[in-house]
């Protein structure tokens, strides 16, 4: 039977609507529908870059997207994320790579204006790096003993990568236990402050354990900011725990980096986050992506996943540290 004008009218109207919804809702859940932009808060070239892009290779092809880096070192990591948090959109496209350990003593030492979690959130843990001390393999200090003692009798100067730093805080509070006095320099990454490391510009130098190993023999670990001492013997020349050297009750010094986004974005676009949440977690699941994070250097035995509640958990320790060794870092009494 041949429906009236005005009935066909009105079928072939509410066809065409449902046609465009859907044609709406596809493009909605559309995502990612651009390349990743990421901000990097340290220079270009270190561990930080590295590590991500390693990851990236993986993670890239699960959301069938690219990644674009873009770094912005300064203020101990403070201008990264302050452009990233107030010139980044938050649709879920921007993300951030950070190092949650140093950056967020700096969140608590310089007390920025932009807020954890409330405009942020780590929501995947890459690995878990001990902060170590380390010398020159020609360095006249052999044991971590022999620099105590020297530390002693003058300042003995020790590069970092920053000052708001696990391995930072681990020098301080071993000085502060042992009446050594260590001065820290600040060479703005990891590379620069094994530069000067190995030309001798510095007596010693304070980093995590993966960017040290990665130069092999080239460098004599004396000492390592965990009481597990034997994990990463094998990348250490079997350096002892700092706290079993010297009796001391210094917490475990590790950096870990991880990826962050706007808290916008999870409230805002929840099916976005639980894409970005489910192919990160899967490249852990691949054995290639082992390979070719060995390949830059860093111990495999470093890689470990961590979530957003355990990223969460650490980033509020970190703070809980930095307040607690505030006197140390800030040199105000």
């Amino acid at each position: 039977m041949k429906l009236p004008n005005p009935a066909r009218r009105r079928i072939v109207a509410g066809s065409a609507a449902v046609l465009a919804l859907g044609s709406m809702c596809a493009r909605a859940q559309a995502f990612p529908s651009r390349n990743m932009r990421v901000v990097v808060p340290t220079g270009q070239g270190g561990g930080a870059d590295r590590l991500a892009r390693v990851f990236d290779d993986f993670w890239g092809p699960l959301l069938k997207t690219n990644f674009e880096y873009g770094f912005f070192s300064g203020a101990a990591g403070q201008v990264g994320y302050e452009l990233y948090l107030h010139k980044r959109e938050r649709d879920g496209h921007n993300l951030l790579f950070g190092n949650m350990g140093p950056e967020m003593i700096m969140y608590a030492l310089q007390k920025p204006k932009y807020r954890f979690p409330e405009d942020y959130q780590y929501f995947c843990r890459l690995d878990v790096d001990d902060s170590v001390v380390y010398v020159r393999r020609q360095s006249p200090f052999k044991r971590l003993e022999d620099l105590v003692a020297e530390a002693k009798k003058r300042a003995v100067n020790v590069g970092v990568s920053r000052l708001p730093h696990p391995a930072s805080i681990g020098m301080l509070a071993l000085g502060n236990a042992t009446k050594a006095r260590f001065n820290l320099v600040p060479y703005g990454g990891g590379n620069p402050t094994t530069v000067a490391v190995m030309n001798g510009e510095v007596d010693c130098g304070a980093l995590p354990v993966a960017g040290v190993a990665a130069l092999g023999d080239q460098m004599r670990v004396l000492g390592i900011f965990n009481d597990d001492d034997a994990k990463m013997a094998k990348y250490t020349g079997k350096a002892p725990g700092v706290n079993k050297v010297f009796g001391t009750r210094i917490p475990p010094l590790y950096s870990s980096r991880s990826w962050a986004i706007h808290t916008e974005v999870i409230e805002k676009f929840p099916e976005r986050f639980a894409l970005l949440e489910k192919t990160a977690r899967q490249v852990f699941d691949n054995p290639k992506y082992r390979e070719e994070y060995a390949k830059t250097g860093a111990p495999v035995e470093t890689i470990q996943f961590g979530d957003r509640k355990l990223c969460t958990e650490y980033a509020r320790g970190m703070v809980a540290l930095a307040d607690e060794y505030r006197p140390l870092l800030t040199a105000k009494k």
